[in-house]
């Protein structure tokens, strides 16, 4: 089986995005998603091999942040099972349409729970408070995750961190969950489309499985107040430009 001159790179992006991933609890899908986008793949089989490459990249990482003691199984049920019937729907719909009308609003969503968490690392007290509609939750992340291309993180761990939950705990949980998820998804692509590039899902597979036990750590040691500001920034960043890049393309139409 021959490789393309690109099989390194799909690794190290994978190892870039999964520590980033298992130590904020997002940005695996964004950030490896936004670079093949770059390089001229087709949305959905995008996000097919990302999500492929994910089933074994969260099995690794939801296993290490179980043994750290990161996971809260009540939490993870409510989340995963909800998660992977919204995925498998997002799923289906990209095979079939585009997944771009909606992501403006979710961006704008994302925006104001950036400036939440932002305010929560800088010692603001936020009324802290379950979320009441987990699984609602966990439908629409995995909804936006399959057809937008990365959205559980941002959109799951935001929520519930700017809520007041854990940061360790909501972070280990999340990414647990997202092993179903990614599990449903990638399922619901191969018996749609099959499975394509498969160099580019080992090139994920193995830099994100090399990088999951090392966040899983990090997330373990690192003080709260550093990982959400991580957090904060990092979604912020994502939130304006993508908001940024939708309103030049309505502009350009």
């Amino acid at each position: 089986m021959e490789f393309t001159d690109n099989f390194y790179l799909f690794i190290l992006i994978g190892l870039c995005a999964q520590l980033v991933d298992g130590a904020l609890g997002m940005a695996y899908g964004l950030l490896s998603s936004t670079i093949l986008l770059a390089m001229g793949m087709p949305p959905a089989s995008v996000s097919a091999s990302v999500h492929t490459a994910e089933v074994f990249t969260t099995g690794v990482s939801g296993g290490a942040h179980a043994l750290m003691g990161n996971v809260d199984r009540k939490l993870f049920v409510r989340l995963a099972i909800p998660g992977a019937i919204g995925g498998a729907i997002g799923a289906y719909g990209l095979t079939q349409v585009p997944g771009d009308v909606i992501k403006p609003f979710v961006y704008a969503y994302l925006l104001l729970l950036a400036i939440f968490i932002l305010l929560r690392a800088a010692g603001k007290k936020i009324q802290r408070g379950e979320v009441k509609r987990v699984p609602v939750l966990g439908f629409v992340a995995g909804l936006l995750d399959a057809s937008g291309g990365g959205g559980w993180g941002p959109v799951a761990t935001s929520t519930l961190l700017a809520r007041g939950g854990n940061t360790r705990i909501t972070i280990g949980t999340v990414s647990a969950a997202e092993f179903v998820v990614s599990l449903a998804i990638s399922l619901t692509f191969f018996f749609n489309i099959g499975l394509q590039h498969f160099d580019i899902v080992l090139g994920l597979l193995i830099g994100g499985v090399a990088a999951a036990p090392v966040a899983a750590y990090l997330v373990k040691r690192v003080s709260e107040r550093w990982v959400l500001t991580a957090v904060g920034m990092l979604v912020l960043c994502i939130s304006v430009y993508q908001i940024v890049s939708a309103l030049r393309k309505a502009a350009l139409l």
